[in-house]
């Protein structure tokens, strides 16, 4: 199974290490942006980029469990700058990602 998916505004990884899968949904414009991550299920990950339009694959995403969001714009902080909803769940989704860009963890 491959590892890592995406669309236009959405990224989706599998760690196979610990079987878990996330995805990511970024919207950037002049007016700012927004980002939100999710811990979403084998079955969701694989019926992801099966859409033709990626708003299709996005409300799929958005069934899944949201790990965090940030979310600023121009008009405002829609939202808490810095929301973790699930802290454990967003530092295995950054692990995900370090894994899948084949970047190893550094340190501090």
């Amino acid at each position: 199974m491959k590892q890592k998916k995406h669309g236009n505004n959405w990224t989706a990884y599998h760690d196979p290490d610990t079987g878990r899968y996330f995805a990511e949904i970024i919207h950037t414009s002049r007016e700012g942006r927004e980002q939100y991550d999710y811990e979403i299920t084998a079955d969701i990950y694989g019926r992801l980029g099966t859409f033709a339009d990626d708003v299709d694959n996005e409300r799929l995403i958005v069934t899944g469990k949201i790990a965090y969001s940030f979310e600023n714009t121009m008009y405002g902080t829609l939202g808490p700058e810095r929301t973790v909803w699930n802290e454990e769940a967003n530092e295995a989704m950054d692990e995900a990602v370090r894994k899948s860009n084949g970047k190893k963890k550094q340190n501090e």
